[in-house]
């Protein structure tokens, strides 16, 4: 069985895949933003309607940085968790083995009655 691979060919498609996706990534960097329209949010609506959307969108993008702000510090707060819970487990260890260590602790054999 006789195979060629034509290099050129397969680089060549490669290079225009490449180019298909910064074309798309340049897509969708150029959407349209709400606030990119210079003379409102929407021609279609009244002064009030226009301000109503505008305060909801700043009400959605404020949510979404509250979110964003309350995700990371979940994640921060179980980083700390799963640190403590660590540094409990080898205390716990320590003291067990100081418990071990001393007489204090350890059991002693049941006292008989005197009579």
């Amino acid at each position: 069985m006789n195979r060629s691979c034509d290099s050129g060919g397969a680089k060549a498609t490669n290079t225009g895949f490449l180019n298909n996706l910064e074309d798309e990534d340049e897509d969708i960097n150029n959407i349209p933003l709400a606030d990119d329209d210079p003379q409102g949010l929407d021609p279609d609506l009244s002064q009030d309607e226009q301000e109503e959307k505008a305060s909801r969108i700043a009400q959605v993008l404020e949510l979404q940085n509250t979110l964003d702000d309350l995700s990371q510090r979940v994640e921060s707060v179980k980083e700390e968790n799963l640190k403590l819970r660590s540094e409990n487990q080898v205390l716990g260890q320590y003291i067990e083995s100081l418990m071990s260590a001393s007489s204090v602790f350890q059991p002693t054999s049941p006292k008989t009655k005197r009579k």
